[in-house]
């Protein structure tokens, strides 16, 4: 069997020297719809606690809430496969829209703002929660880090 040598590439090669980048055409895609979609569920939220009367208010809030309890609840789904963690993640956040609007409803206090700061106040309250964790082992490796230095 016969070994295939593979040359490193020269200090002066690259993506800038009119070679292909090893990234790919979709890399840098991800960040910016990252960004665009927190711009429009953010558009949303003001929209709906403002009470404009823009055509954008209905969709820009719906996809408010529908992304914010996804997204907290994705990050508590770290374990899952990724189909698997966004059609779960998606149910859970109807289910929680819907238990929102049902306990407004029982309670007789039914109002767009009150639903969009329910939501938002769940959503933090989960991505919490999940991120608490994380905070404290980085807390206590930076303070393990100064008694050992």
């Amino acid at each position: 069997m016969q070994t295939i040598h593979i040359k490193p590439p020269s200090s002066g090669s690259g993506p800038g020297n009119g070679e292909p980048s090893e990234q790919g055409p979709g890399k840098d895609l991800f960040p910016l719809l990252t960004g665009v979609a927190v711009a429009v569920a953010t558009i949303g939220a003001v929209l709906a606690l403002t009470d404009s009367a823009s055509p954008l208010r209905g969709p820009f809030t719906l996809f408010f809430l529908l992304a914010a309890p996804a997204v907290a609840v994705g990050a508590a789904l770290r374990g899952l496969e990724p189909f698997g963690r966004i059609v779960t993640s998606v149910a859970a956040a109807v289910a929680l829209d819907l238990l929102v609007a049902q306990g407004m409803l029982a309670t007789h206090r039914w109002s767009v703002r009150g639903g969009v700061v329910a939501v938002t106040l769940i959503s933090s309250l989960i991505l919490l929660l999940v991120l608490m964790p994380v905070l404290v082992r980085r807390q206590r490796r930076r303070t393990a880090r100064r008694r050992t230095s």
